[in-house]
């Protein structure tokens, strides 16, 4: 009898040790990938259906799929399928992302003042 290999997203049978049940708060980064799903399973326009973001969770491998969280794996099996349907481009992501962090960075490194009613628009 040949031994199955078990791919890192199959758990049948295994002991799955002491569960989490406590309801936790999603972080905003979190609501967010969930709203982007959502508008990616439009019923007038779907761009990813269930089982491709399936399949994308299950082909990320076994270093990545441990190692992410929940929500970073449905991040990165919806960007994996838009690459591959030619949604987005891979070079149009990495400029995407080099500018977000650059915001991230600077926003960090300024000292915010307390806004005030004459700030307003």
């Amino acid at each position: 009898m040949s031994e199955h290999l078990r791919r890192p997203h199959d758990l049948g049978g295994l002991d799955d040790g002491p569960v989490d049940q406590h309801e936790h708060d999603h972080a905003p980064w979190e609501k967010r990938v969930d709203a982007i799903k959502n508008l990616l399973y439009d019923e007038k326009r779907p761009m990813v259906k269930t089982d491709e973001l399936r399949r994308g969770i299950e082909d990320l491998g076994p270093g990545a799929y441990e190692d992410l969280s929940y929500y970073e794996r449905w991040i990165a099996s919806m960007t994996n399928i838009l690459i591959e349907k030619g949604v987005i481009g891979v070079d149009e992501l990495g400029r995407k992302m080099a500018e977000v962090e650059a915001r991230w960075t600077a926003d960090k490194a300024t000292p915010k003042e307390p806004r005030t009613l004459e700030d307003a628009p």
